[in-house]
């Protein structure tokens, strides 16, 4: 079955006459299209790409399963009037990505009793789709995957004294987009000593340090489809509370890789490396669920963390991340993209998980 097929068997379930798709990659993944701007309308019979003018030949040539309409101003100018076309009535639209401002706009076009439409909101049909990965999107995720694992054995390389983390992200940024990656899929994390403590850190002109944690947090993007691989060193010779923490880390992390299968939901997952980590004393210091779906977006469908009842089937594709976060001190975190193959999880970033510490004589 394609994906228009089943986005239209989810429609029927849902009594709903057709579906406005403004999500881009949502957009991308049912029509091909990678222009920036434009809507899907898709109904029981007809499936359409609405694009102003800069778009229409990009669209004809990506999305050829879809005609193709060409739209002036705003979605309130021109999705009515559509609709009157298709003589839809219950139409959905995506609620996670239609502001609030545009669907006022729309209840009060709409309102004209000549539409007869009633705006239903709809949450994660899309998105459960794409949530499945097909052989081709594996493919090209396994790609990624293994960009991000040669970035990071370049990132070794990097990590010297006095050497910034903006330098090193930039390195990084510039070595994926060399070895083919598109544009990164997130910002390049490099965090050293305290500001590793920081999940989400932002590189910053600060001089790496001997003897400090260092997390770097890379993804490559191939053919719009993500990967994400995170690895913490030691700059410095061995550290014995880098060592305690980064043991607790590793040991969450491969429990969870070694655990995990299609019985579990996101939450179930989640405790099986949190129960580690609160057991050796660190769980307040896990404060960020262990893992996110990747795809074409960095984040999506499923999410492992605490009360998360998403369920976790075969072909899915997402993160196992745990860490721990100290103040003052520094972070640990390592992280894998993986796939759940045979019922299990099996990883598809392969770089080395060893502590990676380098002592002074390294330097001289």
């Amino acid at each position: 079955m394609n994906r228009l097929q089943k986005v239209r068997q989810n429609l029927a379930s849902q009594k709903i006459d057709a579906l406005v798709v403004s999500q881009p990659e949502n957009r991308r993944y049912l029509s091909g299209f990678t222009g920036s701007a434009g809507w899907l309308v898709i109904s029981h019979s007809e499936a359409l790409l609405a694009v102003d003018f800069r778009y229409v030949e990009q669209a004809r040539k990506e999305a050829p399963h879809f005609e193709v309409v060409q739209i002036k101003g705003d979605v309130t100018n021109w999705l009515p009037e559509l609709f009157l076309e298709l003589e839809g009535k219950r139409v959905g639209f995506e609620a996670d990505h239609t502001s609030f401002a545009t669907y006022q706009q729309l209840c009060k076009v709409i309102s004209d009793s000549r539409y007869q439409m009633q705006l239903v909101p709809i949450s994660g049909l899309v998105e459960s789709l794409r949530a499945v990965k097909e052989p081709e999107e594996l493919e090209l995720i396994r790609q990624a995957a293994r960009l991000a694992d040669t970035a990071m054995e370049y990132a070794r390389t990097l990590i010297r004294p006095d050497v910034t983390e903006k330098e090193i992200a930039w390195a990084l940024e510039k070595y994926l987009r060399e070895k083919g990656s598109e544009t990164v899929p997130f910002d390049i994390i490099v965090a050293s000593g305290p500001n590793s403590a920081l999940p989400h850190a932002r590189a910053s002109n600060r001089a790496i340090l001997e003897g400090e944690p260092v997390v770097v947090d890379i993804g490559a993007r191939v053919n719009g489809y993500c990967s994400d691989l995170s690895r913490t060193f030691l700059l410095g010779c061995e550290d014995r509370t880098f060592s305690r923490i980064y043991d607790i880390v590793l040991g969450a992390q491969l429990t969870a890789i070694a655990t995990i299968n299609t019985s579990m939901n996101g939450n179930e997952a989640d405790q099986l490396a949190r129960t580690v980590i609160e057991q050796a004393g660190y769980g307040e210091a896990f404060g960020h669920g262990l893992g996110h779906g990747l795809g074409l977006s960095a984040h999506e469908t499923p999410r492992l963390g605490p009360s998360s009842s998403d369920f976790l089937l075969e072909g899915m594709v997402f993160t196992v991340e745990p860490g721990i976060y100290l103040s003052n001190w520094g972070g640990v975190r390592i992280e894998d993209t993986v796939i759940i193959e045979d019922g299990k999880v099996q990883p598809l970033t392969t770089s080395q998980k060893n502590a990676n510490v380098f002592c002074r004589r390294m330097f001289a």
